[in-house]
């Protein structure tokens, strides 16, 4: 039996939630972990996790499995005095969606973003997530424009941050 919405809760991810979490992002169709990349990424992820610019959210099931995550991030603007809250990830696992689970980690997120003084809260979203677009809309977001991506090649022996 699926867990029930008063089943899941959202607490602060954990270092230990790196497999969890970079498998969610995979099925979300972010690239994999690679044994090249592994060290790398999960270095990123414990230094996120304990950054107070980012706040990154796990929901967990009766279980303790990781069921959905959520990644906000602080951003100053130049033009602006308050900070934007900006989640470039929100994936809630298949078996789990429609429990009100990313409401939830939605609403969580807009509390720390209201707590922090924020002025908005944006959100990325790819044009295939129609039924997530559905979830945002009827959360009170609107569709804010676009963004647009070019990747771009190291210059030379240029080597990832460490």
């Amino acid at each position: 039996m699926p867990p029930t919405r008063s089943q899941n809760r959202i607490r602060a991810a954990r270092g230990d939630d790196f497999e969890a979490v970079t498998g969610l992002l995979e099925r979300l169709g972010r690239a994999r972990v690679t044994p090249e990349t592994r060290d790398h990424c999960e270095a990123l992820f414990r230094q996120q996790v304990v950054d107070p610019n980012s706040h990154h959210m796990v929901a967990v099931d009766a279980e303790g499995e990781v069921v959905a995550f959520c990644s906000l991030h602080f951003r100053p603007r130049l033009n602006q005095v308050r900070e934007d809250a900006w989640i470039p990830d929100l994936v809630v696992r298949e078996a789990s969606r429609r429990e009100g689970i990313g409401a939830a980690m939605l609403a969580e997120a807009e509390q720390r973003a209201a707590a922090r003084g924020c002025r908005v809260l944006t959100l990325e979203s790819g044009y295939e997530r129609t039924n997530a677009h559905h979830l945002y809309r009827r959360f009170g977001m609107r569709d804010g424009g676009r963004y647009f991506v070019k990747d771009v090649e190291p210059a030379g022996d240029s080597e990832p941050p460490s």
